[in-house]
């Protein structure tokens, strides 16, 4: 009997107008897996999350734990268990950061309000001393680890986050590493994550999807992705050791 696998793309397409955002592409993912996504400004990389998400319509199928979640709304997507963050951090700054999360946990997949869990969430992304503080106060790593802290609320089975380290400084960025291993290895949570700052991704995920104008270049290990030329070519280049 096949194994039913966390998610499943099989031939997706997202066209707008002439151009195919996502072509044909198809991958797994594995329960406990940090499954890496990279490729070049434009390759498809938020597109692909819009598809997985229910943001947009598209051709092909996606399954989530054995089930056809294509065509169905952003809400129960994200009440079967699937969260995410952007990119660019969307938060609602009329809030706390308490408030937020409670918001997250209220809309989680369980169905009940467990407070308790909201407050552990809000530790465990290291914002307990920013707790009663409005949200617009917070600095770019704060709102990112509030996006976090908030979709994590949700008790999510995936947490798909977008490029959590853009922006972010050297020590930041440490701290941001550690906080997604966290996530994967003391919540159990698997991870999918877009990153375009190569050493970080290779460091977290395994294994890594490549795609370039929406269509796989490669999946494999960070050792057959960093070694593989095509991905040298348009991708890595000369930013191979940034």
């Amino acid at each position: 009997m096949e194994e039913v696998k966390m998610l499943k793309a099989i031939n997706i397409t997202k066209r707008f107008g002439a151009l195919a955002a996502v072509n044909d592409l198809s991958f797994e993912v594995e329960a406990g897996q940090v499954f890496g996504i990279a490729g070049p400004n434009g390759a498809g990389k938020s597109t692909l999350y819009n598809l997985i998400t229910g943001f947009y319509k598209y051709e092909g199928k996606i399954e989530f734990d054995g089930k056809n979640i294509s065509g169905l709304p952003t809400h129960k997507i994200a009440r079967l268990g699937i969260s995410r963050t952007f990119q660019i951090p969307q938060i609602f700054e009329s809030l706390t950061v308490e408030e937020s999360v409670n918001l997250g946990c209220r809309f989680g997949n369980s169905g009940k309000y467990d407070p308790g869990y909201s407050e552990e969430m809000i530790s465990f992304a290291s914002l307990k001393n920013e707790c009663s503080n409005n949200t617009s106060l917070l600095n770019l790593l704060g709102k990112k680890r509030l996006m976090i802290a908030a979709a994590l609320a949700t008790k999510p089975k995936i947490l798909m986050v977008d490029e959590p380290m853009a922006g972010l400084n050297a020590s930041e960025i440490n701290q941001m590493t550690n906080l997604i291993k966290k996530i994967n290895q003391d919540l159990n949570t698997t991870v999918i994550i877009i990153e375009h700052f190569m050493k970080v991704l290779t460091e977290l995920a395994n294994p890594i999807l490549v795609i370039q104008n929406g269509t796989e270049i490669c999946t494999g290990t960070p050792e057959e992705i960093t070694s593989n030329p095509e991905v040298i070519e348009c991708y890595l280049g000369d930013t191979h050791d940034a």
